[in-house]
């Protein structure tokens, strides 16, 4: 059995600055840990995101399976850190979707495969983190 969680924010921007902030390698490492995301975004391409955390080296990674500029972007993902050995039942399957909202814009990140009810509540509030950060950085860019 596996799970999921699922995750929303409205941000006060335009759809274009949001997707470009989901996207753009500078703009995700200064909202996502620092992280260097390294992709091209084709569908089948490979996807990682390097950095450090506490101290240790970690380089996450996945192959992209959806592109759609400025709605959904979705990809595998399995974590250096997470645990599990580098097997294909053990990544996760990451989805953004983006959807105007008036002047504002709806992010919300659905995470599929998550081994225990635990780790997708887990996985929940540090997806909560990254979406405030995302925001504070889209607000603070578009003002």
């Amino acid at each position: 059995m596996s799970y999921s969680s699922s995750t929303s924010i409205v941000i006060n921007a335009p759809k274009t600055a949001v997707w470009d902030a989901l996207i753009n390698p500078v703009a995700v490492k200064a909202y996502f840990f620092g992280t260097d995301l390294v992709t091209d975004w084709e569908v089948g391409s490979p996807i990682f995101f390097r950095g450090e955390w506490q101290g240790k080296t970690y380089e996450d990674k996945g192959t992209v399976l959806e592109y759609t500029p400025e709605d959904t972007l979705s990809y595998t993902y399995w974590s250096s850190m997470g645990g599990k050995e580098d097997l294909s039942e053990n990544y996760q399957t990451l989805r953004y979707t983006v959807v105007e909202e008036g002047d504002d814009t709806k992010v919300t990140i659905d995470q599929s495969n998550v081994a225990t009810q635990e780790s997708a509540d887990h996985s929940s509030e540090n997806w909560k983190g990254v979406l405030e950060g995302l925001k504070k950085y889209v607000e603070g860019s578009a003002s």
